[in-house]
């Protein structure tokens, strides 16, 4: 069993081995005006990647080059909500978008939103050699 002092020492070094956690735009609202148990599911998608991880839902987004841009894919009472991060960048982990999929054509992300996710990722990448150059 942990005593409060191994505790602590255990939650800092977890912590210290996550990647920072930036929110682009404002996908940290959009998160947040969805359900908590989608909130939960995209929380723990986000704390897989700071970790180095993936969660099992997270796929590459097509149309951005390989697995840097991925997107997790959560069902909550029949409608579709989706969460795109990038682990492109060494330093840091990116959230770029957040949004309820209300097309109903297929599964594809619609043009609108991949548009906002590209404008998105060239700001991570501007606030990536800011913060780190």
């Amino acid at each position: 069993m942990f005593g409060i002092g191994s505790t602590y020492l255990y939650l800092d070094t977890v912590m210290s081995e996550l990647k920072p956690l930036h929110w682009i735009g404002s996908a940290k609202k959009e998160l947040e005006a969805m359900p908590e148990a989608v909130q939960d599911s995209f929380g723990y998608a986000l704390l897989l990647a700071q970790k180095g991880s993936k969660h099992n839902n997270a796929k590459p987004l097509t149309g951005f080059g390989g697995a840097g841009v991925l997107e997790v894919v959560d069902i909550h009472h029949g409608n579709a909500y989706r969460a795109v991060y990038t682990v492109r960048f060494a330093k840091a982990v990116y959230v770029l978008h957040c949004f309820q999929k209300k097309s109903k054509k297929g599964i594809a992300t619609p043009k609108r939103q991949i548009d906002l996710i590209k404008a998105r990722l060239l700001i991570a990448a501007a606030q990536e050699r800011s913060d780190w150059a």
